[in-house]
This record gives structure tokens, sequence and C-alpha cells, in this order.
């Protein structure tokens, strides 16, 4: 294929991507804002008012970036793993398959989507907590690099479970039983270093500890792990990833009889 053939065929997995997030907003878009705002009402407002700050920050300034990137993580995994799921169950995959578009191009097509409606989402629950509280931004680029990796990495892992998803059930069982455990314990609503010594060891192998650092860092300039650690979890998870999903489709895993 001519890269003008490439980008038509990139292209068009993205605009059914975007229609689809934007046909649906009621289910896609609305629910993450609602439910970042009842978290902002109940522990930043009720709660947190009665908590002490943390490294000069008032709680509920200290939680809205560990909840934006909560909201990131489940809306680019959500994406991915329902729509990759839904083109095998309808056949659609097959007749990307079959014709003359690269693998390469789906993976970065389903991922590209997932990333999207992950920004978006980040975006809209930024904006909803200004209604809560005022917000300062330590390092532009190091916020917008941490949001757009782990985007990506989730949409990646996305793809993962839409493979060996054999049916509606199994796209439900890795966030209910994996992501949700995974990020309330990741420092979200805590610094783990108030945490006794054995728990702050733990806690550093939940590699979502590093993503809400990194996103962390970027808005108030603090972090509970090194940045260049953070950073390092986060590619490295990104490039297994990759690597897995490369095999899986070569392989035709989940969707070549």
């Amino acid at each position: 294929m001519t890269p003008s053939h490439l980008w038509t065929a990139y292209y068009t997995i993205i605009y059914h991507e975007v229609a689809r997030i934007v046909r649906i907003w009621s289910q896609t878009l609305l629910p993450p804002v609602i439910t970042s705002g009842l978290y902002f009402i109940v522990f930043g407002t009720f709660i947190g008012s009665q908590l002490p700050p943390i490294n000069g920050f008032s709680y509920i300034q200290f939680i809205v970036p560990g909840l934006i990137m909560m909201q990131v993580i489940t809306s680019a995994y959500s994406n991915t793993v329902s729509t990759f799921y839904f083109a095998k169950w309808t056949k659609t995959l097959d007749e990307m398959l079959v014709s003359p578009m690269p693998e390469w191009v789906i993976i970065a097509g389903f991922m590209s989507g997932g990333v999207l409606r992950g920004l978006i989402v980040g975006a809209l629950v930024l904006a909803t907590s200004l209604f809560f509280t005022h917000l300062v931004i330590f390092n532009a680029f190091i916020l917008v690099a941490a949001i757009v990796v782990t985007a990506v990495l989730f949409s990646l892992a996305g793809l993962i479970n839409g493979v060996f998803a054999k049916g509606f059930d199994g796209i439900s069982i890795v966030p209910v039983f994996v992501l949700t455990p995974l990020t309330y314990l990741g420092g979200v609503f805590y610094s783990v270093s108030r945490l006794p010594p054995f728990w702050q060891h733990v806690s550093l192998f939940n590699p979502i500890l590093y993503m809400v650092n990194a996103f962390r860092f970027g808005f108030l300039g603090i972090s509970d792990v090194p940045l260049w650690q953070c950073f390092a979890v986060l590619l490295g998870l990104m490039i297994i990833f990759l690597g897995v999903l490369g095999y899986l489709f070569k392989r035709g895993v989940g969707f070549r009889q």
C-alpha cells in the first residue's frame, strides 16, 4: 500500500471511532464526568475540608490529578476492548484482516480511538474540577507526556483483552477485578509516603502508582517516586504491550480459526 492508502485506511478507522464516541456520548463521555463530580463533592469538599494539606496543597488539589488519570485509564481501556471485540463479533475485523491493510495500521487505528476518548474524558474531568478548586500547572510537557503515554498504554491493554475475550462478559473481567483495585490502590486518594514501610514497598509493584505520580508531578511538582522511574515503567510496559499485540496479530490468536 502507498502512504496515501495507509493514511486513508488509518483515517477511516479513526473516523469510525470518533463517530461512535460522539454518537453515544451519554455512554462514553457523560458518566466519567458525573462520577468525577461526585468524587470531588464527597472526597474533595466534604471529607477533604477536614484533612490537613498534603505537601502544601489542599486535599482536593492533591486528588484532582489522580481522578483525571483514573478516568483516562478507564475510558481508554474500555473504548478499545469494547470496539475491538465488537469488530470481532460482527466479523468487521475479518474484512480488515483480508484487506491489504497492514496489521500495524489496524492496531494503530483502534489504539488511537482509545487515546482520543481518554484525552477527551480527561479534558472534561479537568474542566469539571475547576468548579471545585483552582489548579496550577508545574510542567505542561510532563503533564501532557504522562497522560498521552498512559492513554496509549491502556488502549493497547484493552486491545489485548479484546483479542482474548470470547464473550461480552470477557471484556468486563479485567476492568472490574484488575483495573479498579489497582487504581484505587495506586495513590489516587493518598500519598504512599504516608503508608507503613511494608505497604510502601508493596505499592511499588502497582504500575498505576507511577502513572498517577507522573501526572501529579506535571500539575503540582510533587511525586512519591522519582520521575524517571515513572516514565521508565510507562515506556517499558508500552513496549511490552506492543510486542505482545504484534505477536498475537501475527499468530492470529483470538480471531483467526
